[in-house]
């Protein structure tokens, strides 16, 4: 796929982020060197427009901090001090401590680690999957996000990719549940202003008050991790009012009696003493929902993050089936349309070359791993991170820190810059960034294939993701000619190109014009349940789930493609409320050690950790911030601009106080994703997290965090 490149030309381009929005660019290059990028103004969905955190991707193409050359570790661990070696030297080590670790231990004393620091298909979450299965290393669980809503999505609706997220424009009454649209999915906006222009409400729950929740005509604040009371209650009040669409529930859902009976407990004053929002809000918002049609929920990956999340998003699940919102363009749930892409999973993960019993350790987890918390046989002696850096987006920073400085662990980082985990590594990889590699993406936010064309060759000797495990596999002895497969034949070979939603779409229509809408009907008639048809074993709306019957499961997507050990341990049948572990408001006795509620959402101008070493982003974010409620703030007299330290049993960080109502009472606001070097404390929020999962799909638990602050 890879032609001749132009010293001067446009080239078309992808945003290469884990962001839903996959934006279509424009790549200029002079003189063989990238000028600058801007949006596709031809992209239906993106519209031409970049984030702030990608609008001068040039700068991180040329950034002086460039990891360009393979490099050795020459000083302490954790140091950053390393020399240049070559390419050879380094796959030679590689290639010799692997191969004394796998005979001394067996192969799954190796450890892969990584997610979405790229995304695509051909160097994204799947692309080293296929060489560690082969390897025999341990299976790495990889559910930092979305991987419980998605494990509670499927058990309900099936993997279906549920309503056009540009159907929004067409709805009269819109959800944004757990959604910072205008700083994680800004692109979906437009379609919601259409909507609001043309008398839509639009009803935004999130604790925090953010550039979101300011557009909102209705901005509800659930106490951290009680929204599964909410939804409950909207279902206790939508079936005992009558205002449930009784043909779509006989016709198209399985369950419905049984929900009727088990949501009696949930009442709005149930909810309302959990929550923190007036019962009758509650009431008027489940009215408003069932019969202001067609109603849309978007809920986004933060919904997870409590103990309870995954049973939160069955009860939003069932919710539009309740009230017949599927019948209808721009009615429903969005959560995933990557689930419309006809992607040949099989081909990406290579399952079936997994050793039968291989032993699987979830990421998050990654801390204990290494220092001898879990009791693993053999242990950890060697971990290889790619397209992640986990000292800054895992939990347990303290006990992470010190298992990365194990002298015995041999650890290999494929990074383009020198993260806090890559001060940690022996060998230290220089990979590509997406000008520099070809790829196609797939999106989790709308219903285009995205081309992304290599614009400019690799600075130094950095190699993408692709090029890198064909490297690794040649070191290895891997033989098959299925691990020296090009770029182009990744592409060709990981979609099915005969499926129905593939019709029309080719390579040379993407060569051509960047992009290509699946080939489903416009937004505005689109409704692909008005007649039910859900992908679920009953084909129906499982208000019921019958996959509770094999227990808690992770989806495959997210380890490896590898189904065997799941963690099987029961799953309650009907949506039913968890309340949070560590809520620190409603529970929290006087005097108690850690009284308030963290959350640590993302921030505006970085992508989880990424551009937080970059200047513009950096003056935009500024230093870590700790946003507090004026209730808390003067308790602990603590002032706006004053540092405070915050702590628990776990850890703790300095951060610069901001005092208002962004934050509620009883809740301090974190934004994640500064890094340990450039942190006062040389710590972050992670340090504070907890390492235990939630209810479904092993999903973290970011926001069920309990944390006391003071004047630092």
């Amino acid at each position: 796929m890879t032609t001749m490149l132009a010293q001067d030309a446009t080239v078309l381009g992808a945003c290469p982020h884990d962001c839903p929005d996959t934006c279509s660019m424009l790549v200029k290059v002079a003189n063989g060197k990238v000028t600058g990028v801007q949006g596709n103004p031809a992209h239906p969905f993106t519209q031409g427009r970049l984030c702030a955190k990608t609008s001068h991707y040039q700068e991180r193409v040329y950034h002086p901090e460039r990891v360009l050359y393979p490099m050795r570790r020459s000083g302490p661990k954790g140091s950053g001090q390393f020399e240049r070696i070559s390419w050879d030297e380094a796959l030679a080590t590689i290639g010799e401590r692997w191969r004394a670790i796998i005979k001394a231990d067996g192969p799954t004393a190796i450890l892969p680690y990584s997610y979405l620091g790229t995304q695509g298909i051909v160097n994204g979450l799947t692309v080293g999957d296929p060489f560690f299965n082969q390897l025999g290393a341990t299976i790495s669980e990889r559910t930092f996000c979305d991987s419980g809503a998605s494990t509670a999505y499927v058990m309900t609706v099936g993997p279906t990719p549920g309503m056009d997220p540009e159907s929004l424009a067409h709805s009269r009454f819109i959800i944004l549940w757990a959604c910072n649209l205008l700083s994680t999915n800004a692109h979906l906006w437009p379609f919601v202003d259409q909507a609001r222009k043309q008398g839509a409400k639009l009803v935004v729950i999130d604790p925090v008050k953010t550039g979101t929740t300011a557009m909102a005509d209705l901005h509800l604040r659930p106490r951290p991790g009680t929204d599964g009371a909410l939804a409950l209650a909207m279902i206790h009040v939508i079936i005992r009012e009558g205002l449930v669409d009784r043909d779509y529930v006989d016709r198209h859902t399985i369950g419905f009696d049984e929900l009727s009976a088990h949501v009696a407990q949930y009442t709005p004053e149930f909810a309302a003493d959990e929550t923190g929002i007036d019962a009758e809000v509650i009431r008027t918002l489940a009215r408003d929902y069932a019969t202001a049609q067609p109603s849309a929920i978007r809920i986004g990956v933060a919904i997870e993050r409590s103990a309870g999340g995954g049973q939160l998003v069955r009860a939003i699940a069932c919710l539009p089936a309740l009230v017949g919102a599927w019948r209808r363009p721009g009615g429903g749930l969005l959560q995933l349309p990557l689930w419309a892409f006809p992607v040949r999973w099989d081909r990406l993960h290579r399952a079936d070359l997994a050793t039968p019993g291989t032993r699987v350790i979830n990421q998050w987890k990654l801390g204990a791993a290494l220092t001898g918390s879990l009791p693993l046989d053999p242990p950890i002696r060697a971990l290889f991170v790619y397209n992640s850096n986990p000292l800054v987006v895992a939990p347990d920073q303290l006990r992470l820190q010190q298992g990365l400085a194990r002298e015995d662990l041999f650890t290999v980082v494929s990074e383009q810059f020198m993260t806090d985990t890559a001060r940690y590594a022996d060998l230290l990889l220089p990979a590509t960034t997406q000008v520099e590699q070809d790829d196609l993406m797939f999106s989790w936010g709308h219903l285009y294939l995205t081309l992304n064309r290599q614009a400019v060759p690799p600075q130094g000797e950095a190699v993408s993701n692709a090029e890198l495990f064909r490297r690794l596999a040649t070191v290895m002895g891997f033989d098959d000619p299925f691990f020296q497969r090009s770029d182009e034949t990744i592409l060709r070979e990981s979609l099915d190109w005969d499926a129905p939603t593939m019709q029309g779409i080719s390579m040379e229509l993407l060569e051509a014009q960047g992009y290509a809408r699946l080939n489903l009907p416009a937004a505005d008639v689109f409704a692909p349940h008005a007649e039910g048809g859900f992908p679920t074993p009953s084909g129906k709306v499982e208000m019921k789930a019958s996959m509770a019957a094999g227990g808690n499961f992770v989806l495959p997507t997210f380890r490896q493609g590898y189904g065997e050990l799941q963690d099987g341990s029961p799953v309650p049948a009907l949506p039913t409320y968890q309340p949070p572990r560590e809520s620190g408001i409603r529970d929290a006795a006087p005097g108690a050690r850690h009284p308030l509620a963290m959350m640590s959402p993302k921030s505006h101008s970085f992508l989880n950790s990424s551009y937080a070493n970059h200047r513009r982003q950096l003056a935009r974010e500024s230093e870590q911030r700790l946003f507090m409620n004026p209730v808390d703030a003067d308790a602990r007299g603590i002032r706006s601009d004053d540092l405070v330290r915050v702590r628990n049993a776990r850890g703790s960080f300095v951060a610069v106080a901001k005092v208002g109502d962004d934050a509620m009472p009883g809740v301090v606001v974190a934004p994640m994703g500064y890094w340990i070097a450039s942190s006062r404390a040389k710590a972050t929020p992670a340090a504070l997290n907890p390492t235990v999962l939630g209810d479904l799909g092993g999903a973290p638990t970011f926001s069920d965090n309990a944390v006391e602050v003071e004047r630092a």
